[in-house]
């Protein structure tokens, strides 16, 4: 009996160790981007477990990612999308700064970059010639367009969405808009990720590695794809947001009591009675022009400021009570600084500590998935610049002498 309690308890230990494995450990990414949209690529790989490998430009002036130092909106990029990473500082300019990469992108199972075209060829980190170094090697490229016409572009997220479609149907008719966050990097890196990974599971079938490439104007397309099908369905082009024909009835956002404005959705014929109920609108539910939610719809014209006017009365709060206790969809209209008191995310763990390179603490967000109901953690703060360069080209077998010069290129011998 106690050996067989000690078994047990062998096996639950092994099993728990299973279990806290991540996805991707044991795969080494060395990546050499910048902005948002190659970082995100790193960061979704270094949240699942890979050991992700940021090579940062020092020497001539360069401090490491632009992005590090950022101001305004750009502030908070560098500690969100280079968590759980490793910084290497290298001159890439240099023979032996070059010679180093090199070595460690043998050891590599993804290399990724995100730089203008023609930038990774100067430098002979292209894809064919890092293929004869590492034939095992998953090359991902994040442009801002697929080979083409357009190629040879510099992109940016905005720039996409305004030739993309997506600003125009985010404005008012003659205004265009961005949307407010940066889809297009975000989303673009996620499909650079999603494409190392295909790419991954086949070279476990082949053997051999291959280029994958994700672009942000591809991307915005997709974005975007909904309302091109819908003009081939229809032969009627999609209106802005602001302006369009709501598949909805009633999918609005009011402005109610004291001028505060709440989301409001009712969109079955199930919910509309529900709502003309605990309302008390029977004038509503038997008039022969709301009877389905395709009628309310025609009706929108003189339905929607009824509404307007009925609702207006109310608090925010009182009417987010109602809905909830009637599973009718609502939203408070909320600013992103205040989801970080937001009680889901509190309750749920989406936000995690994590320490900024000056000392700081502050709240980041999580992947928005869990594996085995477990979010991903932060396991590490982005790194300091060239924190891991002793440790990385150590193990590649540099000396302490040689990875002094390495680590500091402007320094006089």
């Amino acid at each position: 009996m106690p050996s067989n309690r000690v078994l047990i308890s062998e096996d639950s230990a092994l099993e728990g160790a299973a279990q806290q494995r991540l996805p991707y450990e044991g795969i080494r990414v060395v990546e050499l981007t910048h902005m948002v949209m190659g970082p995100t690529c790193g960061m979704v790989l270094a949240d699942l477990g890979a050991e992700v490998i940021k090579v940062e430009p020092i020497g001539h002036g360069r401090e490491g990612d632009n992005t590090r130092k950022l101001l305004g909106s750009g502030a908070g990029f560098f500690p969100l999308f280079n968590r759980n990473k490793k910084s290497l500082a290298l001159d890439l300019k240099t023979a032996e700064g070059k010679e180093a990469v090199l070595r460690l992108i043998a050891t590599a199972d993804i290399f990724s970059e995100n730089f203008k075209s023609g930038t990774m060829e100067k430098l002979g980190l292209d894809y064919a010639t890092l293929k004869k170094l590492n034939p095992r090697l998953i090359y991902v490229s994040l442009k801002g367009f697929l080979p083409g016409p357009y190629e040879h572009r510099t992109a940016l997220d905005e720039v996409v969405q305004m030739m993309g479609g997506l600003a125009y149907m985010t404005g008012r008719s003659g205004d265009p808009l961005r949307a407010g966050t940066s889809v297009n990097d975000i989303m673009g890196g996620m499909f650079g990720a999603i494409g190392a990974m295909a790419a991954l599971a086949q070279r476990a079938q082949t053997g051999s590695g291959q280029e994958v490439q994700s672009a942000l104007f591809e991307n915005n397309v997709l974005l975007v794809a909904q309302h091109m099908m819908q003009y081939q369905v229809t032969g009627q082009a999609a209106a802005p947001m602001p302006e369009r024909i709501s598949a909805w009835a009633v999918y609005d956002v009011f402005v109610v009591k004291d001028g505060e404005q709440i989301f409001l959705a009712v969109v079955s014929d199930t919910a509309w009675k529900i709502f003309c109920e605990v309302f008390n609108y029977p004038d509503l539910f038997k008039d022969a022009r709301l009877l389905t939610n395709n009628d309310r719809v025609k009706a929108r014209d003189w339905l929607i400021p009824l509404l307007r006017e009925r609702l207006q009365g109310f608090s925010a709060a009182h009417l987010s009570d109602v809905f909830e206790k009637n599973s009718l969809p609502y939203a408070p209209i909320t600013a992103p600084h205040d989801l970080l008191q937001d009680p889901h995310l509190l309750a749920t763990g989406g936000l995690a500590p994590v320490k900024l390179n000056d000392g700081r603490e502050i709240q980041t967000v999580l992947l928005p998935l869990s594996l085995n109901q477990e979010r991903l953690k932060v396991r590490q703060a982005a790194p300091h610049l060239g924190q891991h360069n002793e440790s990385l080209l150590s193990s590649l077998g540099y000396s302490a002498e040689e990875i002094q010069k390495l680590s500091h290129p402007n320094e006089a011998d």
